[in-house]
């Protein structure tokens, strides 16, 4: 199975949280043909645009980094990384992709932009707990 590349990997991550090129481009600053560009691997995303992208869209920085700019890939270790990292991204592509949850849950866009950086802290391991965490977030506004 071939692995998918950087444009494919940003266009799945885009649709899942239902952005347009166009409602990116304007999260992060930047025109919308450059995501299109960026999508059909035509350019290349700068390191500050690339950590954007990653984090706009709860993706993992390293496979984007490893992706995007692949001569970088002897100088970076991945096989001597603990495996724990590489759930995270898993967690919420399966949360992102399971929009029946989402729905049901009424989660909004912008609790899906607070999830998806406390996904970053790495200790989110299935879809269930961003739900709990979401349900404890909501619990302490109202009170």
């Amino acid at each position: 199975m071939r692995e998918e590349t950087f444009g494919q990997i940003l266009k799945r991550a885009r649709q899942s949280l239902g952005l347009s090129q166009q409602a990116l481009a304007r999260k992060l600053g930047v025109r919308a043909s450059h995501i299109g560009y960026l999508e059909q691997g035509r350019r290349r995303p700068s390191l500050t645009l690339l950590n954007a992208l990653a984090t706009t869209l709860g993706v993992d920085k390293e496979r984007l980094f490893l992706l995007s700019h692949p001569e970088a890939k002897d100088l970076i270790r991945t096989s001597e990384r603990k495996p724990s990292k590489t759930r995270q991204p898993d967690a919420w592509q399966k949360l992102l992709a399971d929009k029946a949850t989402l729905i049901r849950n009424h989660v909004t866009e912008k609790e899906l932009k607070v999830l998806s950086h406390v996904g970053l802290l790495g200790s989110v391991l299935q879809p269930r707990d961003y739900l709990f965490i979401l349900n404890s977030i909501r619990q302490a506004v109202k009170e």
